[in-house]
């Protein structure tokens, strides 16, 4: 009996630890059982600050989740610090978040070149950093597991536009305009090996600007001079505004192709001027609060709620706003899946469930499928033509299985 009773005793201990056990919750830094705390860069100013409504929107939507009880009983703080679009003052941004005020990770520091800057620094800290940037320097998980691009790659998009291009002008010349980083230069791959074989030919110019470059029109001048009938234009807001309006200003009408980072008729479009935009191609992952053929449907009306409660200044059709409001709930939801243990470890881990994944705002068939060995979120997209009030999309949709 005695030693039965021994027994007896010592499973009840060990089942005891093994709840125990299973009940663990494991933190990493900026967690408690009540809050979570990450950070991010922005460009509030600079020469990028068109794209500042990203964070806006990102913290705004976080409000809301603490205000219907956050995730898993836990209020999400967002610090979002401004970097004005200048690397080091990224790393200097992220080192305050890092070091000083102790978030869990980076979610959301915007730009190719500003998170090119504090890629190393986060990866020896095993720090867990999502970012929007599509460039292929940032994605490499056998490398770097803790860097999480969330959309889709900048070399992806261009290949839809290269294989757009040879399949309906064969004899197409070229012209590109890239800005001079990894952003562009991914770009740039990707269209040539969209083009296919010809690809070296079809491209009879290319010019590069830098981002703090206060003009493009030398380099829009000798593209136009080199007799191309398509303009791929890879730029940020800035030039991007400035390549739309001078290419029409100097009666230069080819084929205009920009990437869908510029592609906000309020941010981009409209200051270029409608006239000089009409007929652009780009692509598209949102549904598009413009478009009639969405008036109805929940999750515009869900985001357009949304956005007249929180940020009331922001027109709600603005694109940078729209890829906000994904970006955040992307985010919300890996945290949702982390149960109690959010750490950068399980955040990776939990990420690469999300595969078919259905986000808010996405058109329908466009899924979030972060995969093991390749973190880039979204694969597909939809062509899409501006017709000079709204885009208007056309095909079926395109990218990689």
């Amino acid at each position: 009996m005695r030693g039965s009773f021994r027994a007896m005793l010592a499973l009840a201990l060990c089942w005891g630890l093994v709840c125990t056990a299973h009940a663990q919750k494991i933190y990493g830094p900026g967690v408690t059982d009540t809050t979570i705390k990450i950070g991010q860069t922005m460009p509030y100013s600079g020469p990028a600050a068109s794209y500042s409504v990203l964070g806006r929107v990102e913290v705004a939507l976080f409000e809301a989740i603490n205000e219907q009880g956050g995730i898993n009983g836990r209020k999400v703080t967002l610090l979002s610090f401004d970097d004005a679009y200048s690397p080091p003052k990224t790393s200097e941004q992220t080192r305050k978040l890092v070091e000083q005020e102790g978030v869990l990770g980076i979610f959301g520091t915007q730009g190719t070149p500003t998170a090119a800057a504090i890629q190393k620094y986060l990866a020896a800290k095993k720090m867990v950093f999502l970012s929007p940037s599509g460039a292929s320097r940032l994605n490499d998980p056998t490398h770097d597991p803790y860097m999480l691009p969330i959309y889709t790659s900048y070399r992806t998009e261009a290949v839809v536009y290269g294989r757009y291009i040879a399949q309906t002008k064969p004899d197409a010349k070229v012209a590109v305009l890239y800005q001079n980083d990894d952003f562009g230069k991914d770009y740039l791959g990707g269209l040539k090996e969209g083009l296919g074989p010809k690809g070296d030919t079809m491209i009879v110019k290319t010019a590069s600007y830098e981002v703090t470059d206060p003009t493009i029109d030398s380099q829009l001048v000798s593209l136009k001079e080199s007799g191309a009938n398509v303009f791929v234009d890879i730029a940020t807001p800035r030039a991007g505004i400035q390549a739309i309006r001078r290419t029409h200003e100097m009666g230069w009408r080819p084929l205009h192709i920009i990437p869908y980072t510029i592609a906000s008729i309020s941010d981009v479009l409209k200051p270029a001027g409608l006239g000089a935009a009409t007929g652009l191609i780009s692509a598209a992952v949102q549904r598009d609060p413009n478009d009639p053929a969405w008036a109805n449907d929940p999750q515009v009306l869900a985001y357009r709620a949304f956005m007249a409660k929180r940020l009331p200044g922001v027109d709600p059709t603005n694109l940078i706003a729209i890829l906000g409001y994904i970006e955040g709930n992307i985010m919300a939801q890996i945290l949702r899946q982390c149960g109690d243990e959010i750490t950068s470890e399980n955040i990776i881990r939990q990420a690469t469930k999300l595969q078919n994944y259905d986000v808010p705002m996405l058109l329908p068939g466009v899924h979030l499928d972060i995969r093991p060995n390749d973190y880039a979120g979204i694969r597909t997209m939809r062509l899409q033509r501006f017709d000079g009030t709204r885009w208007v999309g056309f095909g079926d949709l395109i990218g990689e299985k």
